[in-house]
């Protein structure tokens, strides 16, 4: 989805005239830049590995936002005893008990109501077994975006579309610009006024 139409481009910098294919090259070159596939309120999936004597996991995609009509981010979360790390089964006795009975492996799914999110940092806090063993893996769903595009997206969108445009080897007449050529100058059209713009958008993890 482009972050910019038509009806935007004056307000931002942008003559009237502008091929959408700039736009739509740009907002793809956002979306490499922040590591997601959408800035738009979509739903993401993550296992995430737990520390040792840790409870709490970081999410990537920040700002966490409810997707429609749901009134949480989190949609399911489930935890599991995965095969742990050498140095854990060595650390923690308890993990002898949980293969014992055959447990590692098995994901169960784990009540949201008992689970701590603090919407502003992404960190979710998460409770104990009935067993009273940790869980050492997590698989998260839950859904992260803007449910409107703000000011900094668009005008970071008309920025790097302006730097093509002054860049003598994509400043030229074609058609269509292609996302792969755009990407291959990415380092000098996402100069640093749009990472400024788009730092609170990157994702904390790669993938």
């Amino acid at each position: 989805m482009a972050y910019l139409q038509p009806a935007d481009y004056p307000n931002y910098g942008l003559p009237a005239g502008t091929s959408a294919d700039w736009v739509t090259a740009a907002s793809a070159l956002i979306n490499s830049y922040c590591r997601r596939p959408d800035l738009n309120v979509i739903q993401y999936t993550e296992r995430l590995r737990l520390t040792r004597g840790a409870q709490t996991v970081l999410l990537s995609y920040l700002p966490l936002a409810p997707l429609g009509t749901a009134t949480s981010p989190l949609v399911t979360i489930e935890g599991r005893y995965a095969k742990p790390r050498r140095e854990e089964l060595l650390a923690e006795p308890m993990f002898e008990i949980a293969w014992m009975f055959s447990l590692p492996g098995q994901w169960s799914a784990i009540d949201l109501s008992l689970v701590d999110l603090d919407t502003n940092t992404g960190e979710l806090t998460l409770p104990w077994n009935l067993l009273g063993l940790p869980y050492n893996e997590v698989s998260v769903t839950y859904t992260a975006g803007l449910a409107t595009i703000g000011d900094d997206i668009k005008s970071a969108c008309a920025q790097i579309v302006r730097n093509a445009q002054s860049t003598p080897a994509l400043n030229a007449s074609r058609t269509r610009i292609d996302t792969m050529w755009m990407q291959y100058f990415s380092s000098s059209l996402v100069d640093e006024t749009v990472q400024a713009w788009l730092r609170p958008y990157v994702a904390s993890r790669l993938g």
